[in-house]
């Protein structure tokens, strides 16, 4: 079987000023064998969704510690369908309160990873949401 590394995007969209915890999670995607492009702080859904489509992603990583999470999230799921993106797996992270998280998954979130959130179980959920060879997951 073909094996392909997994490309993830991460992002921080809105005004939210505060990166550390993207940051540590790029590096620990990329030190489990992944692609990682960061595309920095205070990026629009827009620029975000061009920039998966630009770089051939196959997850979109997002982090919030704002309280935008309700309104961007979902605009950037939005901004990637717009673009034909629709096996780009959306994933977020920050501080998002659980009452949040029913809505955000709704929306095309495909999961939610808070505050303690071991970086092992994220590179795990991306490899099972991602198929890397020609013989699927």
């Amino acid at each position: 079987m073909d094996e392909r590394r997994i490309r993830v995007l991460v992002a921080k969209p809105g005004l939210d000023g505060h990166d550390r915890g993207a940051k540590v999670v790029a590096r620990a995607l990329r030190d489990a064998g992944m692609e990682v492009i960061y595309t920095g702080l205070r990026q629009t859904p827009e620029l975000i969704a061009e920039a998966a489509l630009d770089e051939d992603v196959d997850v979109v990583g997002l982090s919030s510690l704002s309280g935008a999470h309700r309104a961007l999230f979902p605009r950037v799921v939005e901004e990637l369908r717009k673009r034909g993106l629709d096996d780009v797996v959306v994933i977020g992270g920050g501080i998002i309160p659980a009452g949040d998280v029913p809505a955000l998954l709704e929306a095309g979130v495909a999961a939610i990873f808070g505050p303690g959130s071991s970086t092992s179980a994220i590179a795990e959920f991306v490899r099972k949401a991602v198929p890397t060879s020609s013989g699927g997951q």
